[in-house]
């Protein structure tokens, strides 16, 4: 029963997270011939001051427009 947790910062749509699910569900089966009726994903969001990289808040990366090689938002 694989079990995939998905750690990123809020902003994408319901339709957006629905397509992550229905991918990665597609994958685990594609690649490690895994049952879809018994694989979880978990999507965690976190707001983007509460997210850092490189020491820096991704909402301050943002502000500054500092995100092009990070994140297309």
């Amino acid at each position: 029963m694989p079990y995939i947790k998905v750690n990123m910062t809020k902003g994408a749509t319901t339709e957006q997270k629905a397509q992550l699910i229905e991918g990665i569900t597609e994958l685990m089966v594609k690649i490690l011939d895994k049952n879809p009726s018994s694989t979880q994903v978990h999507i965690e969001e976190f707001e983007t001051d509460s997210w850092g990289i490189a020491g820096r808040s991704v909402k301050k990366l943002r502000a500054e427009g500092k995100t092009a090689n990070i994140s297309k938002k």
